[in-house]
Parts: C-alpha cells; structure tokens; sequence
C-alpha cells in the first residue's frame, strides 16, 4: 500500500492567533500548538535554522486535520502582487461541510472572513460558497440540502 491515510493540510499563516480563532469558530478544535525550532525541521522544510510555531487543528470527527504554521525564522514570504484568486493553479481552498451556511457565514465574518463570490446552490444537492479567510486562505463551504 502506498499510502496510509491523508494526515494534514499545513497553512502557512502570519497572524497565528487570528488564524486559529477563524477556525476555531469554524468548529474545529484546537489539538495543541507548539514552537518547532530544532535542525531536523529545517532539514525537513530545506530552510537551514528555520524557527516556527504551530497549531494543530481537526475537525469534530477526529479524521480531517490543519495545522496552521507562523514563520519566525525566516519570515514567511507574501507572494506579489497579493492573494491569489481562486482560478491559479496550485492549492487554493480547504472544503467544510456546514450544517447552517448563512450561520457560518456570518460568524466568520466576525472574525475578517469575507465572501469571495456569493452563496448558491448547486442544484438541490448542496448550497455553497467560498469565503477569504485569515492571510488569503479561501475556505469553501458546502451545506447538504434536501
């Protein structure tokens, strides 16, 4: 067998505790947060004394995890010109499934997430969208209908 299971999706984020406190109010939990400061993580992210802290989040089923990742050393860089939009190639959202959209919505607003289009449906399957979050990440939501 190849692999295992999926373990993680890492975000690399400047404002750690902002960032954990959207998720958090996403309703996944937080399963600890520590500094990462030893050789063998720099040898691991090819950064020679790389310095970081990070939280690690999961979802309230246990199976889905995140962990959010400050850079101290080095600091992590921005791309240019800004945020990507949800059309570049490469990793651009992270998925939930929702029981209340408009309710998760509106509490991530709270919190500096903003709709990135608007809320629709997708036939009468589920009501979705996309929401801008903490450092650019884009969350989609998925709320099941029906």
């Amino acid at each position: 067998m190849a692999i295992k299971r999926m373990d993680h999706v890492s975000i690399v984020v400047g404002d750690l505790e902002a960032a954990t406190a959207y998720f958090v109010e996403l309703g996944m939990e937080v399963e600890g947060s520590m500094p990462i400061d030893a050789e063998w993580a720099g040898r691991v992210v090819g950064i020679e004394g790389m310095r970081s802290e990070i939280t690690m989040l999961r979802t309230p089923d246990g199976n889905g995890k995140i962990e959010l990742t400050r850079y101290r050393t080095p600091e992590a860089a921005v791309p240019e010109p800004g945020p990507a939009q949800p059309n570049v190639m490469g990793m651009r959202t992270v998925m939930f499934a929702v029981d209340d959209i408009e309710d998760t919505v509106e509490r991530l607003r709270r919190h500096g997430g903003e709709l990135v289009g608007e809320i629709a449906d997708f036939e009468d399957v589920f009501r979705l969208c996309y929401m801008s979050g903490p450092e650019g990440v884009i969350v989609a939501l998925a709320q099941e209908l029906g």
